[in-house]
């Protein structure tokens, strides 16, 4: 954004007067009081050919979004850590099928929750341990306390014993170990359930490298990829750029929820969650989709091999997310799209009813931002922004259809 100059849209064959429409999309949504701010950013080969922002970073301190404003990017922390996990994969210490009781013990005899009534839970033994792949694709029978769609999900909320990635004053593998005493949810490689697996790959990291996670993922690929806004926390000398998080007040306008002059994230943090625990600016992440997008390698740096992205970045599911059970959460009921290795991965956009390709990978934050990678299109699409939670409005699907039309080769 603020370190890519913008290229004529022509040039990459998208229309300009086309992606101007995305402007007053932007316009309408921020306008409305329903969102603070936007920033879109869409990039085409390899060239930034739109990056607009509109609207407040912090609505309380009148203060403008920027191209540098620094935000909480919640889930698309998953992509990283899922890199840091697959460079260690790529130094042959794992492989996808092992089970991680290999490395974690305490994962091994999990029970599996079958249901049950008035407060008794319904157990049966696992079939067999949860493996790399099964985090990777979150189909390990984990699940996260904010679902709230059974038993289990209760106990992870717990105040003693409880799975608390964000805010736990305990260490990483204090809470790792709290996880794996709860049961599953479903049965590993049965059915895809949104979860803490990536949280446990961050943990996993830190045991197979022996170098705290937060300090691997830090020195391995953020800094190599030239990420230079992006951490578990936002250091002094950037609090001014940091945004504020929102959420409905019920009577479509926002109500504050992180006031960024107050924010846990203004220090480091006893446990980084690898599922969800950094803040990036639109540039660093548009890096990101860069190196992606260039099969693993950015300005003569590679971190993957051409092979591993492909791997990642291909369907690991028998089927759709639907036929895997995913619960309707969030925007779409995840019909026509399966999942990668730490990614979503499009395989029919119109069981999906949206524009897309098939091939592209994308993965979306709690705090409704998005991003998307198209090979086929070689295009990749960036929208940050602080409302939670991200089901609150379609502006994920918007946007797609909005930068999609805007194709004009």
């Amino acid at each position: 954004m603020d370190t890519l100059p913008l290229t004529s849209p022509e040039q990459v064959g998208l229309s300009a007067a086309r992606l101007a429409r995305i402007t007053s999309w932007m316009k309408g949504w921020v306008d409305s009081g329903k969102l603070p701010g936007l920033l879109v950013a869409v990039m085409r080969r390899g060239e930034l050919a739109f990056a607009e922002t509109y609207g407040k970073a912090d609505v309380e301190r009148n203060k403008p979004v920027r191209p540098d404003t620094i935000y909480r990017i919640y889930s698309m922390t998953k992509p990283l850590t899922s890199t840091a996990i697959m460079m260690l994969y790529e130094e042959g210490r794992f492989q996808l099928d092992d089970p991680i009781t290999k490395f974690l013990p305490i994962f091994a005899n999990q029970r599996v929750f079958m249901g049950g009534s008035r407060g008794k839970m319904d157990l049966v033994p696992a079939e067999r341990d949860i493996t790399f792949r099964d985090l990777l694709s979150h189909t390990s029978g984990l699940t996260y306390g904010m679902m709230e769609t059974n038993a289990v999900d209760a106990l992870y909320r717990a105040k003693e014993g409880g799975v608390d990635f964000q805010t736990s004053t305990a260490t990483l593998k204090e809470v790792v170990e709290n996880a794996a005493r709860l049961p599953l949810i479903a049965q590993p490689g049965k059915a895809w359930n949104y979860s803490i697996s990536t949280d446990v790959l961050g943990y996993l990291v830190e045991v197979i490298s022996g170098q705290p996670f937060e300090k691997y993922l830090l020195e391995k690929v953020i800094k190599p990829l030239g990420m230079i806004d992006t951490d578990f926390h936002v250091p002094s000398e950037k609090h001014e750029r940091f945004a504020a998080n929102y959420s409905p007040d019920g009577a479509g306008k926002l109500k504050l929820i992180d006031d960024p002059g107050k924010s846990r994230y203004l220090a480091p943090r006893t446990v980084n969650s690898g599922g969800g625990g950094l803040v990036s600016t639109a540039s660093d992440y548009l890096r990101f989709c860069k190196f992606m997008l260039n099969k693993g390698e950015l300005d003569g740096v590679r971190l993957l091999g051409r092979k591993t992205v492909e791997l990642m970045t291909s369907n690991h599911l028998k089927g759709d997310m639907g036929d895997m059970g995913a619960p309707r959460f969030s925007e779409s009921t995840y019909l026509g799209i399966g999942f990668g290795l730490g990614f979503s991965v499009m395989l029919d956009p119109a069981k999906a009813q949206i524009l897309g390709t098939p091939g592209e990978y994308a993965w979306g934050g709690a705090a409704s931002t998005a991003f998307w990678c198209d090979p086929a299109e070689d295009m990749a699409v960036v929208m940050l922004t602080q409302l939670m939670p991200s089901s609150t409005y379609p502006i994920r699907r918007e946007l797609r259809v909005l930068s999609y039309q805007a194709i004009a080769d």
